[in-house]
Formats: C-alpha cells, structure tokens, sequence
C-alpha cells in the first residue's frame, strides 16, 4: 500500500502533468511517415507541431514548439 506521502508526490506530478499543453489543448496524434505526429491546428502552416519515434516523444516535442516564439524553430531533420 503506497504511504501518504508517495501519494502526494503522484497527486503532485499529476497536476504538474495536467499543466503540459499537450495534455491542456490535446493535439491530434496521428502517424506521418516513419514517426508520429501531435497536431494543434487545421496544418503544419498554421498550426503548431511536435514529431517523434514515439506519441510520447511527439507531445514532447508538441509542448516544446509550444513554447517557442515565432522565427526560432529549427528546421526538423
């Protein structure tokens, strides 16, 4: 049975999580070629993207580019 406090820590990380944009604004997952793809729009143009091997290694680039300012991404290889 897990002790109080490893259950503050889980409610603590869950609040933490719910904070990410990717789980606030809940892009489309879909696969594009050889990897995965979280988008948060209607197109790669107007929209904003995360790539990965992974869905998880894709909201983690989604939450990234979130935080970008426009004119910083660098190119996807």
């Amino acid at each position: 049975m897990p002790s109080e406090h490893d259950y503050w820590n889980q409610m603590y990380a869950n609040a933490c999580d719910a904070c990410l944009p990717s789980a606030r604004y809940r892009p489309r997952l879909s696969i594009d070629g050889d990897r995965w793809c979280a988008l948060y729009g209607d197109d790669l143009q107007n929209g904003v993207a995360g790539f990965g091997a992974s869905p998880e290694l894709a909201y983690w680039d989604f939450d990234r580019a979130w935080c970008e300012k426009l004119g910083t991404a660098k190119e996807a290889p």
